[in-house]
C-alpha cells in the first residue's frame, strides 16, 4: 500500500475498510483513547500483582499506538520502538522481580524517555504546517497526556533511586503510580490540587520543570493552534 492510500483510500469504502480508513486518518484520537483508557483502569488495576501485568500490557499498547501515530511526523517511529519496547520489558521484569532496584529505575527512566520522544513527535506533527486538522486538535490532546505520563514515570525512577522523594497525607513512605500521575496532573495543569508533595532536591528539581513545561504548553501549542483557527476562520 502506498503512502497515498494508507492515507487516503480509494472510495467507497464500507464496513472493515472504512473503519480502518477512519482509524489511519485519527491515530491522534486513538493514542488519545488509549491514554484516558489506562487512567481510568488504574484504580482496578493498582494494588495487585496480576493488575500490575495488566498495566504493563496496557503500555504496550500504549507504545505500539504512539509508534504508529509519529509514523507520519519527523520523528522515527523505528527509534521510538527502539526505545519502548526494551523500556516495557524492563518494566514487566520490575513487576516480577521488584527488589531489583537497577532494572526498576532503568525501565521507569526509559519510559519516560520514550513518552517525552512521542510528545516531541506530536507536538512537531502539529507544526508541521499552517492547517489545523481535526487529527492535530486530538494530537495537541494526547501529546498532554503523553507528557503526563513521562513526568509520572520519571518520578517512580526518582523514587525507586531516592526513596521518600514524595510524601503524602500519610507523611512519607512509598507512593503508588496512581498517587504520582495524579500530582505530575496537577503539576502539568496548574492546579496544584493534590495531596501529594516532592521533599527531596531531586524530585522538586523535576516538579519545577513539569510546572514550566504545562505552562509553556499553553503558551507556545495552544496559542498557535487558536490562532491557526482563527486564521482559518477569517478566510
Amino acid at each position: 500500500m502506498s503512502q497515498q492510500e494508507w492515507y487516503a483510500p480509494k472510495q467507497p469504502l464500507s464496513g472493515r475498510a472504512y473503519w480502518m480508513a477512519v482509524i489511519r486518518k485519527q491515530p491522534s484520537a486513538i493514542l488519545l483513547a488509549v491514554q484516558l483508557f489506562a487512567v481510568l483502569m488504574l484504580p482496578f488495576l493498582e494494588g495487585q500483582f496480576w493488575g500490575r501485568l495488566a498495566f504493563v500490557v496496557i503500555s504496550f499498547v500504549a507504545v505500539t499506538t504512539a509508534a504508529g501515530v509519529i509514523r507520519s511526523t519527523d520523528a522515527l517511529s523505528w527509534l521510538a520502538l527502539g526505545i519502548g519496547l526494551p523500556a516495557v520489558a524492563m518494566e514487566a521484569w520490575s513487576v516480577i522481580d521488584p527488589d531489583n532496584t537497577i532494572v526498576g529505575v532503568t525501565g521507569h527512566i526509559a519510559l519516560a524517555v520514550f513518552y517525552f520522544y512521542v510528545a516531541y513527535g506530536l507536538v512537531s506533527y502539529v507544526f508541521s504546517d499552517n492547517w489545523v486538522t481535526s487529527d492535530e486538535l486530538f494530537a495537541v490532546g494526547a501529546a498532554f497526556t503523553v507528557l503526563l505520563f513521562g513526568f509520572a514515570y520519571l518520578y517512580v525512577g526518582i523514587q525507586s533511586a531516592w526513596p521518600g522523594s514524595f510524601s503524602g497525607y500519610d507523611g512519607e513512605g512509598r507512593r503508588s503510580f496512581l498517587e504520582l500521575l495524579y500530582f505530575s496532573g496537577a503539576n502539568l495543569t496548574g492546579v496544584g490540587l493534590t495531596d501529594v508533595g516532592a521533599v527531596k532536591p531531586h524530585a522538586r528539581a523535576i516538579t519545577i520543570v513539569e510546572q514550566l513545561t504545562g505552562v509553556m504548553y499553553v503558551a507556545m501549542v495552544i496559542s498557535r493552534l487558536v490562532a491557526l483557527t482563527v486564521a482559518k476562520a477569517r478566510r
